[in-house]
C-alpha cells in the first residue's frame, strides 16, 4: 500500500509539473506568437525567430521531463537558426521542428491541463478504497494507481507528439554531418600544416646541409683526403637525423607502435611515459587481439596521447587512468585524473588555436569518425574524457 502512495505522489508530483507547463505555455506563448505575429505585420517579422527558439525551449523542458519520467530520452531534431535575418527567418519558420512543437504544444492546451485535474479526485476516493481493499480485504490497491496511468498516458502521447518527423532527422542529420565535415577538413588542413612545417623546418635543411656536405667532401677528396672524411662523417650525422625527423612525422601520421603493438599495447607505452601513475585496462577482446580500423586505433591513440598530455601539464595530478572497451557499436575510451579540473577548450581565432588545452583537436578527430567526445571537467576535478567511436569490428 505504501509504495503504492509513494508511486501516486511522485506521478502528481509529475503531472503538476505538466499542469504548470501547459499553463505556462498557454499564459506566454499564446501572447508571444500573438505580439510576433502583430509586430511582423508592423515593424518586421524579427521576433519569429525567437519565438521559434523560446517554443523550442518549451518544448525541450517536455522531453526532459518526459525522459526523467520514463527512463528513455525523448529525441529532438533542429536546424541551427543563424545567418541573416532572412536565413533565419527561413529556418525559423520552415524547419520541420517547429510544426512538431506546435503540434505538441495545441494538444497539450488540452491534456496536459485535464490529466492533474483528474488525478485529484483519486486521491480521497483511493485512499478510502484502497485502504480498505489493502487493509481488510488483502487485495491490491486499484484506485491510486490509476494516478501513475494518468503519468504514463501523459508521457506516451507526449512522447508521439515530440518525436521528430522522418525529414526533421534527416535535415538535424545533415546539418550535423556538415559542421563534422567542416571541422574534419578544419583538422585536416591543420595536419598537413603540422606536416609541412615539421619537413621544412627540419627534414628539409637537414637534407639540403647534408646535399652541400657532399658536394663539399667531393672537391676536397683529392686534394684534402682528411677534410673530405671529416665532412661524409657529418653528412653521415645529418642523414641520420634525417631520418629521426622522418620517423617523428610519420608518427604524426600514424604510429608505427599502433601497427607492432597494437592499440592496448601502444597505449601501455603511452601510459608508461606520461610522467603519471598511469593504470591501463583493457576488455579481454582487446586484450587477446581483436583490432578496430587503423582509423579508429589512430584517433583513439591520439585521444589518450593528448589527455595524458593535457593531464601532466595542467591537472596536477599524481596518477590517471585509462580504459578501453570494445562495444556492440564500436570502441570506447575513458580517460580519467584526479586533478584540479578545470579544463577549457581551445578556441578559434583568426584561424589560429590559441589558448586552451587541445580538446578542440580531440573533438575535431573523433568528429571526423563520427564519433562523439565528452568532456567532464568540473573545477577541484576529476576529470574524465570519453570518446565512443563507431566502427565494425
Amino acid at each position: 500500500m505504501w509504495t503504492t502512495v509513494r508511486q501516486s505522489a511522485r506521478a502528481t508530483a509529475q503531472l503538476a509539473r505538466t499542469g504548470a507547463l501547459a499553463f505556462g505555455t498557454y499564459l506566454f506563448v499564446t501572447v508571444l506568437l500573438i505580439t510576433a505575429i502583430a509586430t511582423a505585420a508592423v515593424a518586421g517579422a524579427g521576433m519569429l525567430p525567437e519565438t521559434t527558439l523560446l517554443i523550442r525551449r518549451i518544448a525541450g523542458a517536455k522531453r526532459r521531463q518526459v525522459g526523467a519520467w520514463t527512463g528513455r530520452p525523448v529525441p529532438e531534431a533542429y536546424l541551427t537558426i543563424e545567418g541573416t535575418l532572412k536565413e533565419r527567418l527561413r529556418t525559423a519558420v520552415l524547419g520541420p521542428g517547429l510544426l512538431t512543437d506546435l503540434r505538441w504544444m495545441v494538444a497539450h492546451y488540452g491534456y496536459g491541463a485535464v490529466l492533474p485535474l483528474l488525478a485529484l479526485p483519486l486521491w480521497p476516493v483511493g485512499l478510502v478504497i484502497d485502504g480498505v481493499r489493502v487493509g481488510l480485504l488483502r487485495r491490491k490497491p486499484v484506485v491510486l494507481p490509476l494516478i501513475t496511468s494518468l503519468a504514463d498516458l501523459d508521457a506516451r502521447w507526449s512522447t508521439a507528439l515530440l518525436k521528430p518527423s522522418p525529414q526533421a532527422q534527416l535535415a538535424a542529420r545533415v546539418e550535423e554531418l556538415t559542421e563534422t565535415r567542416a571541422g574534419a577538413v578544419a583538422a585536416h588542413g591543420a595536419e598537413l600544416r603540422r606536416i609541412e612545417r615539421d619537413l621544412h623546418d627540419g627534414t628539409q635543411a637537414r637534407l639540403v646541409s647534408l646535399s652541400m656536405r657532399i658536394g663539399l667532401a667531393k672537391r676536397a677528396y683529392d686534394r684534402d683526403p682528411e677534410a673530405a672524411r671529416r665532412m661524409l662523417k657529418e653528412a653521415q650525422e645529418l642523414a641520420e637525423e634525417a631520418l629521426t625527423d622522418l620517423r617523428h612525422v610519420v608518427r604524426g601520421i600514424h604510429p608505427p607502435i599502433l601497427t607492432d603493438r597494437g592499440l592496448v599495447g601502444a597505449v601501455r607505452a603511452l601510459a608508461a611515459g606520461s610522467g603519471l601513475e598511469t593504470a591501463v585496462h583493457a576488455d579481454e577482446i582487446l586484450e587477446h587481439g581483436s583490432r578496430a580500423p587503423a582509423a579508429v586505433e589512430a584517433a583513439a591513440y591520439f585521444v589518450v596521447a593528448e589527455a595524458l598530455t593535457n593531464a601532466a601539464k595542467h591537472s596536477g595530478a599524481a596518477r590517471a587512468w585509462v580504459d578501453l572497451e570494445r562495444t556492440p557499436r564500436g570502441l570506447r575510451v575513458l580517460i580519467g585524473d584526479e586533478g584540479i579540473g578545470g579544463a577549457e577548450e581551445i578556441t578559434l581565432v583568426t584561424g589560429l588555436e590559441v589558448g586552451g588545452s587541445g580538446l578542440l583537436g580531440m573533438r575535431r578527430r573523433v568528429a571526423a569518425l563520427d564519433g562523439t567526445l565528452t568532456v567532464t571537467s568540473p573545477v577541484g576535478g576529476p576529470t574524465m574524457v570519453a570518446a565512443d567511436l563507431p566502427c565494425v569490428w
